[in-house]
């Protein structure tokens, strides 16, 4: 059979630290999780100097960008106050950026550690809530930084209470293609976002095998995808396993995103999922 995949006319996206270059090679995120309560067991409890260990050895094993989070977004997770996710975000980016000349993107829906954090040397937002917070649109177009923007049915805390589609892929299509508009109406350059489809946000385990199965459909945005299954409960329920057995499980979700479209992976397990990435793209790019 053809390969479908063509390399992205997307152009670079380019960062205060590097530039991000799309259609070459899948592009590996690794996450650092400075909660105290992340779903997978990696959080480094507002741990500056572990921040710095581990994001420079994920630089060490091939990640190409760093996302630093101090809010759990785990089902069923109450949101952090303001200044406790800046006591634990800020001094971990000063940190990591101490550590490593990665690009890093900050993982928050709050404007105010947004802007403190690209200050600390973060070079773009990471956004679940899809910059619809009050504000928060307005402050990353202040800032000048590229954006991540997800799609969630709901919240953390309700976003796996009977989510329901019509079509799931058409409805979060829609979303992204109208905060991609409603962005570029506050200032944000079209070319500077990147798109989430959220898989495990408001999905159910049904609606992200589709997401995976159809991850090319999003392609028609014209913009980079981002896809983060890594060590997710759908891969729990498939498998029947626990969040610290979904390695392999996990391998199998990237690389199908990356033959259907993926340009970022975003995991927890950097080393291996590189392998998966540079075998994956030998593939199919």
């Amino acid at each position: 059979m053809a390969n479908s995949q063509v390399p992205s006319p997307i152009a670079p996206i380019e960062l205060q630290h590097g530039r991000l270059v799309f259609g070459e090679r899948t592009l590996v995120m690794g996450i650092v999780n400075v909660t105290d309560d992340s779903f997978s067991g990696d959080g480094l409890r507002g741990c500056a100097h572990a921040a710095g260990e581990r994001a420079a050895r994920f630089a060490d094993e091939g990640a190409d960008i760093l996302d630093v989070g101090a809010e759990s977004t785990r089902p069923g997770a109450e949101a952090v106050p303001e200044q406790e996710e800046l006591d634990r975000v800020v001094s971990a980016v000063e940190r990591i950026r101490q550590r490593t000349k990665l690009p890093i993107s900050v993982d928050t829906t709050k404007p105010g550690v947004a802007r403190r954090a690209v200050e600390a040397g973060a070079d773009m937002v990471n956004d679940i809530l899809g910059l619809q917070a009050p504000g928060m649109m307005e402050t990353v177009a202040k800032l000048r930084v590229p954006a991540i923007v997800m799609h969630m049915q709901g919240t953390p805390r309700t976003m796996q209470v009977r989510p329901q589609y019509d079509d799931v892929v058409g409805d979060i299509s829609a979303f992204l293609a109208a905060r991609i508009a409603a962005a570029a109406a506050a200032g944000i350059p079209r070319e500077s976002i990147i798109i989430d489809p959220g898989f495990g946000f408001g999905k159910t385990e049904d609606h992200n095998l589709e997401l995976l199965r159809r991850l090319e459909e999003f392609r028609a945005l014209g913009r980079p995808i981002l896809i983060g299954t890594s060590r997710k409960s759908t891969i729990g329920s498939v498998l029947d396993l626990p969040v610290e057995e979904r390695l392999l499980g996990t391998a199998a979700t990237c690389a199908v995103a990356i033959r259907n479209g993926a340009d970022i992976i975003r995991v927890h397990d950097v080393t291996e999922m590189v392998q998966v990435a540079r075998m994956t793209d030998a593939i199919v790019r």
